[in-house]
């Protein structure tokens, strides 16, 4: 990085230098980025230029029409980012009589993007149709820790195995009991039967529902014969489908609804359960529309808890 002179004035760097460059990496483009903006691409180009200038090292290189960040620049725009999250708190801050204004920054595990978040989402902006959301995807545990750190407001999350740390609140949503997914030809067999003989599709390790899938393996004694190891639930189901092999999975409600010639076989005793739920921070600049959030989450699954278990019971009854 170039060093100014003794004595130089360095002029402070300008927000919208930042927002340009990041407004050009999302969108690929200076064009895209300009059109974002409601500027002229030569604008664009020049705050890029700017903020080059200014850190002394390039950001983003040129190749035809698209652009991409150089090694520097990806470097710089996760904290580019960043920076633009902050002003956007202070501004929520500096606002007066509003508590549901801003940004809410959401974390939400990979399953729950398409189970859990359309639904949540329709019911939030009903309520709060002016409300600005910011949805990071990642694995659970992650998220609570960035919960926790204050990188996020709140967490659509499967429950941790450890205690939340004391500046979150835990708000429980649904529970997903354990089940053997097999192909629709097996239905009927024992379940512990399929997962000793029956090729296996483990699910993922890695995050807590496979956790949970691997300590009933092994508090049952079951070795079965894995064929492979995923993450995704909807994943798993399609080869499933394919007759590749058997599972053991929570029981996820999006997996029953997009037409796979699957079976749900219910465990010989009481099941384990995934429970998805919130976590919230207890201070942060949004604390009032992350409490709002997680009430419209609440509300959202308190009449849907018993409509879950329909499909299951109707499946065992047969």
């Amino acid at each position: 990085m170039r060093t100014p002179p003794l004595g130089a004035k360095i002029n402070p760097m300008d927000i919208r230098y930042i927002q340009s460059f990041v407004a050009v990496i999302e969108c690929g483009s200076i064009a895209e980025a300009a059109r974002r903006l409601d500027m002229t691409a030569a604008a664009v180009a020049a705050r890029v230029h700017s903020l080059e200038e200014n850190l002394g090292t390039p950001l983003i290189q040129r190749s035809g029409r698209t652009v991409r960040p150089t090694a520097e620049g990806v470097k710089v725009l996760e904290s580019a980012q960043a920076v633009l999250r902050a002003v956007r708190d202070m501004r929520a801050v500096a606002q007066d009589g509003d508590a549901q204004v801003g940004e809410l920054r959401l974390g939400v595990f990979v399953s729950a993007m398409v189970s859990v978040l359309p639904s949540l989402l329709q019911r939030v902006y009903a309520a709060y149709p002016h409300a600005s959301i910011y949805v990071e995807p990642g694995a659970s545990i992650e998220l609570c820790r960035k919960v926790g750190a204050g990188e996020l407001d709140v967490a659509i999350v499967v429950e941790p195995q450890f205690a939340v740390p004391k500046s979150c609140e835990w708000h429980a949503l649904t529970e997903e009991p354990l089940v053997v997914v097999a192909p629709l030809a097996l239905a009927g067999r024992d379940a512990h039967e399929l997962l000793k003989t029956e090729p296996f599709i483990r699910y993922d390790r890695s995050v807590l529902g496979g956790q949970l899938v691997d300590r009933y393996l092994r508090d049952h004694n079951i070795h079965p014969r894995q064929r492979l190891e995923i993450n995704g639930l909807l994943a798993i189901a399609a080869l499933i489908d394919k007759g590749l092999g058997v599972s053991l999975l929570p029981d996820w409600p999006s997996m029953w609804s997009g037409g796979l010639a699957i079976a749900r076989i219910a465990l010989p005793d009481r099941a384990p359960v995934r429970r998805i739920g919130l976590v919230t921070a207890r201070h942060s600049p949004h604390v009032s529309l992350a409490r709002a959030f997680a009430r419209e989450a609440v509300e959202l699954f308190r009449p849907v808890s018993n409509q879950a278990l329909q499909p299951q019971l109707q499946q065992e009854s047969r």
